[in-house]
């Protein structure tokens, strides 16, 4: 079959879902989740922005870069729900892309460099590289909506943020990093399956591996028989009785 062959797609996959991974590590290391801008109306004073993170917390002056205060310690004293969640949800969608990424690639290695043949010695030990790029696919769909549903959720929290207290919060760029990365891992995950439904022939078993059985493991070749035993095989001795008059 042809999709024995590394296809572009899965290559296009494990790269999208590395990239998409990349974005998650961002997101949670940056301190850009939530901006909360203090405003003074003293002229000698300057507004100052709190930059808010999963795990950092950075205070600024405008038109300043470096940090006033760089708390280190804030990830124990998170007094907000949508990032203490997220605190819990990224690591754990970050575990599971590396997990699906980890599949992905021994999909793609056992594609490249396994023969076309199986061993029947080794067949106990074969991997269904389909079977591997299914899984996944499953695992990058679960990663983006374990990631997507709490960055969602701190944009609304924002605006009840803002009404309980006063306009001066914002979501920041790790809100868009993230549901960036939720979206690559969506993309991957669909790459995958279409992969998988183009490259399987229908109706066959769902689990079943792409190639083709070898027929050294599921079949085998009937001898060729010579002359004499094709003819001996449909002999019928029958006794013949003679009259004698």
């Amino acid at each position: 079959m042809g999709c024995r062959d590394v296809h572009a797609a899965t290559v296009l996959a494990f790269l999208s879902g590395t990239a998409a991974l990349s974005g998650l590590i961002a997101a949670a290391l940056l301190p850009n989740w939530r901006q909360m801008r203090l405003y003074t109306y003293n002229k000698n004073e300057k507004n100052v922005t709190v930059y808010t993170g999963l795990w950092i917390k950075c205070v600024r002056f405008d038109g300043s870069k470096d940090c006033v205060i760089y708390d280190t310690e804030w990830y124990t004293a998170v007094d907000q729900l949508d990032l203490r969640i997220l605190q819990f949800t990224l690591p754990i969608s970050m575990l599971t892309t590396v997990l699906a990424l980890f599949l992905c690639l021994i999909g793609m290695c056992n594609t490249a460099f396994i023969s076309s043949v199986p061993n029947i010695k080794q067949a106990r030990c074969l991997i269904n590289s389909s079977g591997c790029h299914l899984v996944a696919g499953l695992f990058f769909l679960l990663a983006c909506v374990i990631c997507l549903a709490p960055s969602i959720w701190v944009i609304f929290h924002n605006q009840e943020m803002n009404k309980k207290y006063e306009p001066v919060f914002s979501f920041d760029i790790s809100v868009f990093i993230a549901i960036a990365s939720a979206g690559g891992l969506l993309f991957t995950a669909i790459l995958l399956f279409l992969w998988y439904c183009a490259c399987k022939t229908l109706p066959s078993p769902f689990w079943q591996p792409l190639y083709s059985h070898a027929p050294s493991v599921h079949s085998y070749a009937s001898q060729p028989y010579s002359a004499r035993s094709r003819h001996s095989a449909i002999e019928i001795d029958i006794p013949v009785v003679t009259h004698t008059s």
